[in-house]
C-alpha cells in the first residue's frame, strides 16, 4: 500500500477540478476511493450501517473542506483521516462514550507500563504481517474487530493502511508517543489472541514479571 502515499499525477488534476466546485471531477474522487474508505469505516466500527454512514459523512466533510487541503501531502492519506476520525465518533456516540480525544480516553497509566500478554507460546510471524494472507484474513479482521476502538483505530492507521507515525498521530489528534504505545498494546493484544489459534501451547510460558529488575522500584541508579 505504499504506493498511496504519493500524490496521483491524473488524481491531482481531477482534485484540482473538484476544488473549483466541478462536482462531476468529486463524483470522479470518490468513485476512487469510497470503497477503501468503507473498507476501514466498516472494520473500526464493526457495523455495516454505520460504515455506510460514515464513508457518506467523510465524503461530505471532504467536499465541505477541499480548499483546506494541502497538495504537499497525500489526498487518500488526508481522506483516510477524516473517516478514521468520523468512525471513532461513531462508536463512541453509539456507546454514549464522550467524542473526546484518544488521548483523554485510553491515556497510559501512570507509569507507561506496556501490560504483559497472559498466554505467549511460540510465534514465528508479526500479527501485522498476516494481512495480505487470505487464508488467515478472516482469524485476523475478527482479532482486530475484539480490540478496543482506539487502539483498533491506530492499528488500522499504521499497520493496514501504511501511515506514518506522525500522519496517524495527526489523524487521530494525539501525541507521536501515544500512538507509538498504542500501537505496541494493539499488537500485544493480537499477538495474545492469534497465539491461542496459531501458537503451539506445549511451547507456552507464563509471562515473567521483571519488575524486581527495574532500577526505579529498587532504588538503584543506572
Amino acid at each position: 500500500m505504499k504506493e498511496l502515499q504519493k500524490q496521483d499525477t491524473g488524481e491531482l488534476e481531477i482534485l484540482r477540478a473538484a476544488r473549483t466546485g466541478d462536482l462531476d471531477a468529486f463524483e470522479k474522487l470518490v468513485t476512487r476511493h469510497e470503497q477503501r474508505i468503507y473498507g476501514l469505516a466498516r472494520r473500526i466500527t464493526g457495523s455495516d450501517e454505520d460504515a455506510q454512514d460514515v464513508t457518506q459523512q467523510t465524503f461530505l466533510n471532504a467536499m465541505q473542506n477541499l480548499r483546506g487541503f494541502r497538495e504537499s501531502s497525500s489526498f487518500v492519506t488526508w481522506l483516510t483521516a477524516i473517516a478514521a476520525n468520523v468512525a471513532l465518533k461513531t462508536v463512541r456516540k453509539r456507546r454514549g462514550l464522550p467524542t473526546r480525544s484518544l488521548d483523554e480516553a485510553t491515556a497510559p497509566d501512570a507509569e507507561g507500563k506496556i501490560p504483559h500478554p497472559e498466554f505467549i507460546a511460540d510465534w514465528r510471524e508479526n500479527p501485522e504481517r498476516l494481512v495480505d494472507r487470505q487464508e488467515t484474513r478472516r482469524l485476523l479482521d475478527s482479532a482486530i474487530s475484539e480490540l478496543p476502538p482506539d487502539y483498533r483505530a491506530v492499528f488500522l492507521l499504521r499497520d493496514v493502511e501504511e501511515l506514518s507515525v506522525k500522519e496517524t498521530a495527526k489523524a487521530l489528534d494525539v501525541t507521536e508517543n501515544n500512538v507509538k504505545v498504542r500501537l505496541l498494546r494493539a499488537r500485544l493484544m493480537l499477538r495474545e489472541r492469534l497465539t491461542r489459534i496459531f501458537g503451539d501451547k506445549n511451547r507456552s510460558y507464563a509471562p515473567v514479571d521483571h519488575s524486581h529488575n527495574d532500577p526505579h522500584k529498587t532504588g538503584e541508579q543506572s
